[in-house]
C-alpha cells in the first residue's frame, strides 16, 4: 500500500477503532501485520514529513479554507493544489501536514485556537463519537451529492452526516488475466463462487501441463497468516453485518459464525488448490507475492496496495470480489474501506464553512486538480473526479458503478485483536494437516467462542 499506510492503533485494552482501516500487511513488511490491532504506521518519508502551512494569501472576505491534513505522503500535492485554488479564486487555503502518529493531539490542539480548521479528518466512528459536535452535517450538502457511493460515509447517533469518504483502498482476489487466457478461462466467467471453484480446480488439476498454479502459498506464518485471519475472516462479519441491516458501530459481545460455512469454502479453494501443499503452510516461508509477480499462480488473496509492484513486474491483473457461496454473491464488490473521511467544521462562520465546501467541490469535479490528488490518495469516490491509476481500485469503482455492495472492513472490530487471531491460527493449522471435521469444529470454536472470550477479556 503507497499512498494509504496509517492504521489505526488500537489498545490492548480493547477499544476497536471502527470503520476502515489501513491493509494488515503486506508480504514485503512495509506495513504492520495487524490492522485492527497494529500501531500506526507509514512509508518512511511520511514518519519524518514536518508541519506543513503553505496556500496562504488571498482574500478572506467571503471565507478561508484551513484543511489539517492527515496524510503526511500527500503533502506535497495538497500544498500544490491549495496554491493553485487560492490563485484561481482569491480564496486563501491553507494545508498543515500533522507529523505521523500526531494527528489526534494536532487535532486537539488547532480546534481550540482562533481560527481553527475548517475542514479535518473523523476518520471511524468512535472518532465521530467523539467529535461529532464539531461536525457540519453533510445531509444533502453539495459534496455528498457529488459521491458516487455512501459506504465510506460515518453517521453521529443523531444521523447527522459527520464526514464523508474522500479516498478508500480494497481487497480481495486478484486475478492474472493473462494465465487465465492461457488457461482456456476468462474473467467473464467467474460470477459467483461455483464458476470460481471451476476455473481453480481445472487450473490446478493441470498445473504441471500449464507450468503455473492456481493460487499462490497460503502461509499461516505471521507474514501471510493476516490474509486470511484478517482479511478472509471479514467476509463472515460483514455477512452478519448485512444480515442485520446495519453495519456494525462498536464490537458485538458475540458473533453467531452463521457464514463461516462461506469462510470454509473460500479457504478451502485457496488451500487445496495452491502451489504449497495444506500440510507445509504452518512454519511458512513462502513469498505468495513473488510467486504471483513470477507468474507461478493465477490467483492471489491481497489488496490495491500491491498494484504497482505488480504492474512493474508486468502482470495485467485484476481484483474481483471474495466469492464463498453467500445468495445473491454475484452482486457483491470488493472489501473497501478507509479511515480518510473529510468534515467541515460546524463551528466556524457560515463564510469558511460554505468557502470550504466549494474547495471540495473543486478538488473532486476539476479535472486538474482531481488527476492530480488521485495519483496521490489511489482513488476518489467521487462522480467527476479522475479515474484511478491504480488498476484495483479501478476495479473497485467498476463494480460501484454496477450498484455492486461493497464489503465494508468488519474485520476491523476483532477483540484482543492478538489473541484472538493467535488462536484462528492455531486451530486453522491443525485443519490444514488434518481436514477433518474435528478440526474443522476447532476452527469454529476459534472463530466464533474465541470471539466472546477474547470480547469478555478486553471488556469484563
Amino acid at each position: 500500500m503507497k499512498n494509504l499506510k496509517k492504521v489505526i492503533a488500537l489498545s490492548m485494552a480493547g477499544i476497536m477503532a471502527a470503520g476502515a482501516l489501513a491493509a494488515c500487511s503486506d508480504d514485503s513488511g512495509s506495513k504492520t501485520s495487524n490492522s485492527g490491532g497494529g500501531s500506526t504506521s507509514t512509508e518512511s518519508k511520511a514518519d519524518t514529513a514536518p508541519e506543513s502551512k503553505v496556500g496562504d494569501g488571498g482574500d478572506a472576505s467571503k471565507g478561508r479554507v484551513y484543511w489539517l491534513n492527515f496524510k503526511p505522503e500527500s503533502d506535497a500535492v495538497l500544498q500544490e493544489i491549495a496554491k493553485t485554488y487560492t490563485e484561481q479564486t482569491k480564496v486563501p487555503v491553507k494545508v498543515v501536514t500533522a507529523a505521523s502518529g500526531t494527528y489526534e493531539d494536532q487535532l486537539t490542539s488547532e480546534l481550540g485556537k482562533n481560527e481553527p480548521p475548517t475542514m479535518f479528518v473523523i476518520g471511524n466512528p468512535e472518532k465521530a463519537a467523539k467529535w461529532g459536535s464539531y461536525a457540519a452535517d453533510l445531509r444533502g450538502s453539495k459534496i455528498a451529492d457529488e459521491l458516487t457511493t455512501d459506504a465510506y460515509n460515518l453517521y453521529g447517533d443523531d444521523g447527522k452526516l459527520v464526514s464523508i469518504g474522500y479516498c478508500y483502498e480494497a481487497y480481495g482476489i486478484i486475478v492474472n488475466t493473462d494465465l487465465l487466457t492461457q488457461a482456456n478461462h476468462s474473467l467473464d466467467e467467474i460470477k459467483n463462487f461455483d464458476t470460481l471453484k471451476t476455473v481453480v480446480e481445472d487450473i490446478h488439476s493441470r498445473a504441471a501441463e500449464l507450468g503455473f498454479d492456481a493460487f499462490t502459498s497460503c502461509d499461516m506464518d505471521p507474514s501471510s497468516s493476516w490474509r486470511f485471519t484478517c482479511h478472509m475472516a471479514n467476509l463472515e462479519y460483514f455477512y452478519e453485518e448485512k444480515e442485520a441491516g446495519s453495519k456494525w458501530t462498536k464490537t458485538p459481545e458475540s458473533i453467531s459464525g452463521k457464514y463461516l460455512p462461506n469462510f470454509k469454502n473460500l479457504y478451502d479453494l485457496c488451500i487445496n488448490n495452491s502451489i504449497s501443499k495444506p500440510n507445509e503452510l504452518a512454519s511458512g516461508g513462502h513469498d505468495a507475492s513473488q510467486q504471483f509477480k513470477d507468474k507461478k499462480a493465477a490467483f492471489t488473496v491481497q489488496g490495491s496496495w500491491e498494484y504497482s509492484g505488480y504492474k512493474e513486474a508486468g502482470i495485467n491483473a485484476s481484483m474481483i470480489p471474495y466469492y464463498c457461496g453467500v445468495e445473491g454473491e454475484e452482486d457483491a464488490g470488493l472489501n473497501c474501506g478507509t479511515e480518510n473521511c473529510w468534515a467541515i467544521n460546524a463551528k466556524v462562520s457560515a463564510d469558511d464553512q460554505a468557502a470550504t465546501q466549494d474547495f471540495m467541490v473543486w478538488c473532486v469535479t476539476n479535472a486538474d486538480a482531481s488527476k492530480k490528488l488521485v495519483e496521490s490518495f489511489g482513488v476518489m469516490p467521487y462522480k467527476s473526479a479522475a479515474e484511478s491509476t491504480n488498476g484495483f481500485l479501478k476495479n473497485s469503482s467498476e463494480y460501484d458503478a454496477k450498484n455492486c455492495y461493497v464489503m465494508d472492513w468488519a474485520t476491523n472490530y476483532q477483540p484482543n485483536v492478538d489473541e484472538y487471531r493467535a488462536t484462528l491460527v492455531s486451530a486453522l493449522n491443525a485443519y490444514n494437516s488434518d481436514q477433518s471435521d474435528a478440526n474443522w469444529d476447532k476452527v469454529k470454536t476459534a472463530f466464533v467462542d474465541g470471539w466472546a472470550i477474547q470480547y469478555a477479556a478486553v471488556n469484563g
